[in-house]
């Protein structure tokens, strides 16, 4: 059973920081995407970014560029999202989600839709 257990969200200042982490379970992720977005409310769902657990190329959404940083631990099997100098408009459910690799590094790898399994969704709040 593939599980995505996400864990480090909560509450923070405005220009503080947090770490996220996406513990990936039930089946090898080399061949995968591992992203990460968020949800605020009334929003649909958009990419922060993903990774490719196999090579670590990154790709981020044009307006999550500069202030978080996606990465993969492969001895602790751990993707991170480093989120620093947040904002009160980051407040949303992030969510870990990993998409298999079909053949091509296109664009389809920033839509939800490409992601075949989710976490459950770790808040983060953002007081001004």
């Amino acid at each position: 059973q593939v599980q995505l257990v996400e864990s480090g969200g909560g509450l923070v200042q405005a220009g503080g920081s947090l770490r996220l982490s996406c513990a990936p379970s039930g089946r090898t992720f080399s061949k995968y995407a591992m992203g990460w977005f968020r949800q605020a409310p009334g929003k649909e769902r958009e990419l922060v970014a993903h990774i490719w657990w196999s090579t670590g190329i990154t790709h981020y959404a044009d307006s999550m560029k500069g202030r978080f940083t996606i990465s993969r631990d492969n001895a602790r099997n751990t993707v991170y999202l480093q989120m620093n100098s947040l904002k009160p408009e980051d407040t949303a459910v992030y969510y870990c989600a990993a998409a298999q690799y079909s053949g091509n590094y296109g664009d389809k790898y920033n839509s939800p839709q490409a992601y075949d399994y989710w976490g459950q969704g770790t808040q983060v709040t953002v007081s001004s």
